[in-house]
């Protein structure tokens, strides 16, 4: 259930509806656009008739929320949503962001050579993973907290933000000591207690999603981020398991449009992980801008033949490049930008 105050309501009125609110039981969640004030009411609200609320001066009138994403969906909050990180960088509206780096820290200078090659292109976010769950136990598994301090001594020395990857509820503080957004991959989509505990942490959140999930389960994950208290929320999707085995995975390009209608969340796409070739990459990465991505998440290695995770989908500095002129091409075409 939403409720929808008048333009012109008072801080007191609007303070009446939130004692309301809590007086039955319930927790709220207020979203302030630029003409109105909208009151979420979180818990089980359905015995609840709307005139409880509706009766209330400075309300113009409640909604029920059917979707079990109230938080995430367009009812709640009609207007795009802008997540900006802590360099000024903006993730959302016109501008297109790009987050770029190695899948994983290796060493010093392989870092700084990816920073280096990604800054160059006008990239103002490196990724890069310090923690990295593989499918295989035998498979290079991250620096861990060596690789946290690295990224962010790397990042500041070009003005860049910091995303990478958090992946137990344990680690959440010391990753958000250092990163400036939180990296939920794909096989954590439903942790749960992990949701929980980034909702919690202060940080925007870049959740992908899972391998097999629906766009409704996407949200349904992103609404435990929201109902910790954190509005900072960005959707990433990175390629679906379906029958086709000639690419890593499938990007499901209709994700974009149909999670821009669903939700006012940024919607991401990483077309690395979603083709598994770096061949591959530039033209899923203009599809997806095409489609009205805001932001693509891209690998990117000095080296990729000697990368320890994944160097078959890394661009090297001069592909990446040209990605970012073709990226910047199409975003022009249809009224954005990228940076």
């Amino acid at each position: 259930m939403i409720i929808i105050m008048q333009a012109h309501a008072t801080q007191a009125q609007l303070a009446l509806v939130l004692a309301r609110i809590e007086a039955l039981g319930f927790r709220h969640h207020i979203s302030k656009g630029s003409e109105r004030t909208i009151v979420g009411v979180i818990g089980d609200e359905r015995p609840v008739d709307p005139e409880v609320f509706e009766v209330l001066e400075g309300v113009e009138r409640v909604v029920r929320v059917l979707h079990s994403y109230k938080l995430a969906s367009r009812d709640f909050h009609p207007e795009d949503r802008v997540i900006e990180l802590a360099n000024g960088a903006k993730l959302g509206g016109e501008e297109i962001l790009v987050m770029a780096g190695p899948c994983a820290v290796e060493t010093r200078d392989q870092l700084e050579a990816a920073a280096a090659a990604v800054a160059a292109a006008g990239v103002r976010v490196l990724r890069g993973g310090a923690f990295k769950p593989r499918t295989s136990p035998y498979s290079f598994q991250g620096l861990g907290e060596k690789a946290l301090v690295m990224l962010r001594e790397v990042a500041d020395e070009h003005g860049m933000a910091v995303v990478t990857e958090v992946i137990t509820p344990e680690d959440v503080p010391a990753v958000a000591d250092h990163a400036d957004m939180l990296q939920i991959g794909a096989r954590n989509m439903q942790n749960y207690k992990l949701l929980s505990a980034v909702g919690e942490a202060g940080r925007p959140v870049l959740l992908k999603r899972g391998l097999g999930s629906t766009l409704e389960e996407l949200l349904q994950a992103a609404e435990y981020v929201l109902a910790g208290g954190n509005e900072n929320v960005a959707l990433c999707e990175r390629g679906i398991r379906t029958f086709e085995t000639a690419t890593r995975f499938t990007l499901d390009i209709n994700a974009v449009p149909v999670l821009k209608h669903m939700t006012s969340l940024p919607v991401m796409i990483d077309p690395s992980h979603a083709v598994g070739r770096a061949d591959f990459v530039t033209p899923v990465a203009r599809a997806g801008i095409a489609a009205g991505a805001d932001g693509l998440l891209v690998e990117v290695h000095p080296n990729p033949a000697e990368a320890l995770s994944d160097g078959a989908q890394s661009l090297d500095g001069p592909a990446f490049a040209r990605m970012m002129e073709d990226v910047r091409r199409v975003a022009e075409a249809i009224g954005r930008r990228a940076a």
